[in-house]
């Protein structure tokens, strides 16, 4: 009887050693968890498309496990937005750049691209889809560079200068 126990008990312990393996560690996996990046500003849009472009990166990032935290907090990374549009041939794209910098104040990594605007007019006149999508390709792009980052760097925080004094370190 001791036998059929002492095996039951092995029998649990390897399942449960099994099942342990087929879990990831976000840490280990190329997750962009526990990077936090500040947003700092987006330049070339009026302050109503800013800040529902801010509503639209907060919720992508959330999707993607990026954590976003307000432009005074400490953050591995900062990120410099700037946007604007142009027509060609009748259709009308928002070309966005992002720059990433380090906590050496110095430029991590580039990230351009294009999204389809549904108007034809001025930067002004985004709608909530647009900017959705320019927010799930920017936030792509940025949860790719965060998981390649994670392992290669140190973690260290940005500085963010507030009317030129150092906010966090």
């Amino acid at each position: 009887m001791l036998g059929m126990k002492g095996a039951g008990s092995m029998a649990v312990l390897a399942i449960a050693v099994l099942l342990g393996a087929c879990q990831t560690d976000s840490f280990s996996s190329g997750s962009p968890e526990g990077v936090p990046i500040a947003l700092e500003s987006i330049d070339g849009a009026p302050q109503p498309v800013r800040t529902a472009l801010i509503d639209e990166l907060t919720s992508a990032a959330a999707d993607r496990k990026v954590e976003l935290v307000g432009s005074s907090a400490q953050a591995r990374y900062r990120v410099r937005g700037y946007l604007s549009t142009e027509t060609v041939n009748g259709e009308t794209k928002v070309a966005y750049v992002w720059d990433v910098f380090d906590s050496e104040k110095r430029r991590a990594k580039r990230l351009t691209g294009t999204s389809p605007a549904r108007t034809t007019a001025s930067i002004s006149a985004l709608d909530k889809e647009t900017l959705a999508k320019l927010a799930n390709a920017s936030m792509d792009e940025i949860a790719g560079f965060l998981s390649a980052a994670r392992d290669s760097t140190p973690i260290r925080t940005a500085e963010a200068e507030l009317d030129g004094e150092v906010a966090a370190q």
